[in-house]
């Protein structure tokens, strides 16, 4: 199962993950994008500063967003409460922009474990977490994610007890999710942007957990 530890052996000389060349013939969808960006800027719709922006915009999103949110319900029971009654609203709360998608929080228990998939293609909660990581997206994990999701937890590090309820949740183009991880024990005296910093992309995932402090 690929995963984000092999990332490592694939560097460039500096020192982000290698790509091949994309200077390959386009697809029909980029020539369709490029045509439609070009005929909206030159109909004045959209102007290329715009499209910048929001390029711009897009790329900004990572975890820290979501760790953000994590370490808030972590500290303020009451917004906890909203954050599982409506994901949405309570990012939106937290002035993160997630567009008309709904957005479920599921909540790791002492009892409970949630993984999170998307078995037709990558949807994911991109506004929270930034790009889904490769191994989201390919069909090996969205396969064994339903399958066998127990053995994936474990290529990942995490090993469930027997004893623990193991939720899968399959998210749609309408729907993601976010997993609310349990918070490290320890960890009273810290505050929220301490704590935010103990969460991990994949703990919001569901194929990691937490930091330890």
């Amino acid at each position: 199962m690929p995963h984000d530890h092999h990332d490592h052996d694939h560097l460039s000389a500096s020192g982000h993950p290698y790509r091949k060349d994309n200077d390959g013939q386009l697809t029909y969808w980029q020539t369709m994008e490029i045509a439609i960006r070009e005929l909206m800027v030159e109909k004045g719709e959209l102007t290329p500063a715009q499209i910048q922006a929001q390029i711009d915009a897009m790329d900004d999103r990572s975890p820290a967003n979501g760790a953000a949110v994590v370490a808030r319900a972590w500290t303020d029971p009451d917004f906890k409460k909203r954050l599982l009654a409506n994901g949405s609203d309570a990012a939106r709360e937290m002035g993160f922009d997630i567009g008309p998608m709904h957005l479920v929080a599921v909540e790791n228990t002492i009892d409970t474990h949630n993984l999170i998939v998307c078995t037709l293609c990558s949807c994911y909660p991109r506004n929270l977490l930034g790009l889904p990581p490769d191994w989201y997206k390919t069909r090996e994990y969205r396969s064994r994610a339903v399958r066998e999701p127990r053995a994936v937890l474990r290529e990942f590090g995490v090993d469930l007890p027997a004893n623990i309820t193991l939720r899968v949740h399959d998210s749609t183009a309408d729907m993601r999710y976010i997993v609310l991880p349990a918070r490290p024990e320890g960890t009273d005296e810290m505050t929220a942007e301490q704590l935010a910093e103990l969460v991990t992309r994949d703990s919001m995932i569901g194929t990691g957990l937490p930091k330890s402090p």
